[in-house]
C-alpha cells in the first residue's frame, strides 16, 4: 500500500516510527503478562496471604481471561473507532491496572486487578498488528509485523532480568510497578507520533484526513492492490464471518488456539518438564531465555522468507518445526542439541503465533482486518488458558515424562494442518462485485475489483 509520493515537497516520514511505538507497546504487553510467573514464588511465600498453588494458578488465569475478552472487543470496535484510540486507551488502561496490582491488599483484589489488566493487554495486540501492517511496505509486511511482535519475547527476557535485579530486595510489588512504565514512557510518544489508519479514515468518509496522513507518510491511497475484493456487503466487523471468508476465519482461530497453547504451555511448564525428564541444564531462567531468544531470531528469519515465498507455506513449516523439536526434546539428547531444540521450539511456539498474526493481517482487506485479528486472538486466548492447564495435568498424570512433550506435539501438528487447509478468498465462489461489474472501481482503493482479486491471489500463495 506504500509508495513514495515523489511530488510531495517534503520527504515523507518513515513507517518505522509507527512500528517502533507498536514494538515498545508489545514489549510491555509481554512484560506485564509474563511478570506474574516471576512473582508466584514470592506470593506463595507471603504468610499473611497464605496462598495455595491452586489459588495462585487461578489468579494467573484471570489475566488471560481478561485478554480473551479484550482481544475480541478491541478487534470488533477498532474498525469503528479507529486503531489509534484503541492503542492509546489500552496503554493507559493496563498501566493503571499494573499500579493497582502493586497495591493489592488481598488475593481477591490482586485477581480482580489482573483481570482488569488483561482487558487492556488484550486490546493492544490486534490493533498494533493492524496498524503495523498498514504502515509497512507491501513486500515487507511479514517482516515488519515480526519485528514489531518480537517485542513479546523481548518483554519475557526483560521480566527475567528485572526479577533478578529487583525481586529479592524490593519484593513482588516493585515488579508490578515497573509494568506501569508505559504510561510515562510510551503513551506521550504515542499521542505525539502515532497516526491513525488511513484505511480507517477513508472507510469513515474522512478523505481529507486520510490524504493528509498519506502525504505525511508517503502512502498512495490509490494503490490498494493488496486488498482483496470482499463479498458484497462484507465490510467492517462482520466481514470475516461472511461467505467467502468464514472457513478461513474458523481455521485461523483454531490455528491461533494451538499456537497460544504452545506459547503459554511451554513458558509455564518447560523448566519443570525438563527437571522431570532429568536434564541437567541448570536454572529455569536459562531455559526461558533460550526459548525467547530462539523466538526472536527465528521469527525474523522466517518472516523474511514469508515475504518472499508466502505466509501460508512458512507458517506451516514453523508449526512443523515445533512438532519435530518438541518431540526430540523427549529423547535423551546432549546439552548442545537440547538447547538447539529449545530454541527451535521458541520459534515454533511464540514465533509461529507471530506468523499466524501476520498471515491474518494480510489475508483480510483493511475494512475487516481488526475484526479478524480480534477474533483470531480471542480464540487463541482460550488456548492460552488451556496450555498451562494441559501442562499441569500431564505432569500429574503419571503417564511418563515423554508424555509431557507428546502433549504439546499434537497441538503443533494440528496447527500445521489448520493453516495448510486455509482456502483462498473466493476459491469456490467469485464475488458478485467481480462478476457483475468487472471494471468497477472500489470506493476505498480506487482500482478495479478484478485486479484486486487477482493480486490478492498472489499474496495468498
Amino acid at each position: 500500500m506504500h509508495t513514495t509520493d515523489r511530488s510531495s515537497p517534503t520527504r515523507p516520514r518513515s513507517g518505522l516510527a509507527v512500528v517502533a511505538i507498536c514494538f515498545f507497546t508489545i514489549v510491555f504487553d509481554g512484560y506485564d503478562l509474563i511478570v506474574y510467573g516471576s512473582v508466584v514464588p514470592s506470593l506463595l511465600g507471603d504468610q499473611e496471604w497464605g496462598l495455595t498453588p491452586a489459588q495462585a494458578g487461578a489468579i494467573g488465569s484471570y489475566a488471560l481471561i481478561g485478554m480473551l475478552i479484550g482481544a475480541v472487543v478491541a478487534g470488533m470496535i477498532t474498525d469503528v473507532v479507529g486503531r489509534r484510540k484503541i492503542i492509546l486507551v489500552s496503554i493507559a488502561w493496563f498501566s493503571v491496572a499494573m499500579v493497582l496490582c502493586a497495591t493489592a491488599t488481598s488475593p481477591e483484589t490482586l485477581g480482580l486487578f489482573r483481570f482488569v489488566a488483561g482487558l487492556g493487554l488484550g486490546g493492544v495486540v490486534p490493533t498494533t498488528i493492524a496498524l503495523t501492517v498498514e504502515y509497512a511496505p507491501k513486500n515487507r509486511r511479514n517482516l515488519y509485523n515480526a519485528l514489531m511482535f518480537c517485542g513479546y519475547p523481548v518483554g519475557g527476557c526483560l521480566t527475567a532480568l528485572v526479577a533478578m535485579a529487583l525481586l529479592a530486595e524490593h519484593g513482588w510489588r516493585a515488579m508490578f510497578l515497573v509494568g506501569a512504565a508505559p504510561i510515562a514512557l510510551i503513551l506521550p510518544l504515542a499521542i505525539w507520533l502515532l497516526p491513525e489508519s488511513a484505511s480507517y479514515l477513508l472507510a469513515r468518509g474522512r478523505r481529507a484526513e486520510a490524504e493528509a496522513v498519506a502525504a505525511r507518510y508517503g502512502l498512495n491511497l490509490a494503490d490498494g492492490r493488496d486488498e482483496p475484493a470482499g463479498p458484497r456487503g462484507g465490510k467492517g466487523v462482520t466481514l470475516p464471518f461472511r461467505r467467502g471468508y468464514l472457513a478461513a476465519t474458523l481455521l485461523f482461530g483454531a490455528a491461533s488456539f494451538c499456537g497460544l497453547l504452545l506459547v503459554y504451555g511451554l513458558n509455564t511448564w518447560l523448566p519443570q518438564i525438563m527437571r522431570e525428564a532429568g536434564y541437567p541444564l541448570g536454572p529455569s531462567l536459562q531455559f526461558l531465555l533460550v526459548l525467547n531468544i530462539g523466538a526472536i531470531a527465528g521469527t525474523i528469519v522466517m518472516s523474511v522468507l514469508a515475504d518472499r515465498i508466502g505466509a501460508k507455506a512458512i507458517t506451516v513449516c514453523a508449526f512443523l518445526a515445533a512438532t519435530v523439536s518438541i518431540y526430540l526434546m523427549s529423547l535423551d539428547l546432549g546439552t548442545g542439541l537440547l538447547m538447539l531444540c529449545v530454541a527451535v521450539a521458541g520459534l515454533g511456539s511464540v514465533g509461529t503465533q507471530i506468523l499466524v498474526n501476520g498471515y491474518v493481517a494480510i489475508f483480510y482487506p483493511a475494512a475487516g482486518r481488526g475484526s479478524a485479528l480480534g477474533w483470531t486472538l480471542g480464540v487463541g486466548r482460550a488456548g492460552a488458558i488451556a496450555g498451562p492447564l494441559l501442562g499441569g495435568w500431564l505432569l500429574g498424570s503419571g503417564l511418563g515424562f515423554e508424555w509431557n512433550f507428546y502433549g504439546f506435539v499434537l497441538p503443533a501438528l494440528l496447527g500445521a494442518l489448520f493453516i495448510a487447509v486455509v482456502p483462498r478468498v473466493g476459491r469456490h465462489r467469485r464475488t458478485p462485485a467481480v462478476e457483475e461489474t468487472p471494471v468497477k472501481s472500489d470506493a476505498l482503493n480506487g482500482i478495479p475489483l478484478q485486479r484486486q482479486a487477482h493480486d490478492h491471489q498472489s499474496i495468498m500463495r
